[in-house]
C-alpha cells in the first residue's frame, strides 16, 4: 500500500474541499464531516484520481468500533484512515486499509505512551502532532522505524522543509497556502 508523501491537504471544511481536489497533490485527508456526506466526498476524490484518507475519529455519526469500521470498508471505501485509537488502527489493518496512528504529544509521558501503542498496534504510518517538533519527529522515526507524517501548527514553507528534513515523509496541513507547494 502506498504511503503518501510531501504535503497532504487536510480538509477541515467544505469550502476547502475544492481547493484540495484541484491541488497537484496525490492525496487528501478528510478531517471533519458528517457520515451522510462522506461517501460522496470519497467518490468525488477518487474521480479526481487522488488517494483519500479519512480521519475516523472526526466523522460525525460514525462509531469507533468494529461495526463502524465494517461500514467504512464496505460502503465508504477510503484508501486509509487516521485515528488515535488502537482498536481502529488494528481494524483498519485487518481490512487492508492504510492505517495511520495519530499521536498528540503534550509531554514526555504522552510520547512514551504513544510509542507503546505504536509498538502494540503496528500502524503503517504515524502522524505526530504538533509537527513543529523536529527533534521528536526524528526520534519517533528512528525508534519506531515507521514512516512519520507531521501535522499541526505548521504554517510556513520553511517549517515544511524543516520537518521533512527531520525525517517526516509528509506534512498534513489544513493551511491552504501550503497546498500550492
Amino acid at each position: 500500500m502506498e504511503i503518501p508523501k510531501g504535503v497532504l491537504p487536510a480538509v477541515r471544511n467544505m469550502k476547502d474541499f475544492d481547493k484540495a481536489i484541484k491541488s497537484s497533490h496525490d492525496s487528501i485527508v478528510l478531517l471533519e464531516t458528517r457520515l451522510s456526506q462522506l461517501k460522496s466526498l470519497v467518490e468525488y476524490t477518487r474521480r479526481s484520481n487522488k488517494m483519500v484518507l479519512v480521519h475516523f475519529d472526526l466523522i460525525q455519526g460514525l462509531k469507533a468500533d468494529e461495526y463502524g469500521m465494517e461500514y467504512m470498508v464496505r460502503e465508504i471505501k477510503p484508501d486509509g484512515i487516521l485515528s488515535t485509537r488502537g482498536n481502529i488502527i488494528k481494524l483498519a489493518k485487518k481490512h487492508k486499509l492504510l492505517a495511520i496512528q495519530r499521536m498528540f504529544l503534550l509531554d514526555s509521558m504522552a510520547l512514551d505512551h504513544n510509542l507503546k501503542l505504536v509498538d502494540r498496534f503496528k500502524p503503517d504510518c504515524i502522524e505526530v502532532l504538533p509537527g513543529l517538533m523536529t527533534s521528536i519527529v526524528e526520534k519517533i522515526s528512528q525508534e519506531s522505524n515507521i514512516p512519520v507524517i507531521a501535522g499541526g501548527l505548521i504554517n510556513k514553507e520553511e517549517e515544511v522543509s524543516d520537518v521533512l528534513g527531520a525525517g517526516a515523509i509528509a506534512v498534513s496541513t489544513s493551511n491552504t497556502k501550503l497546498w500550492t507547494s
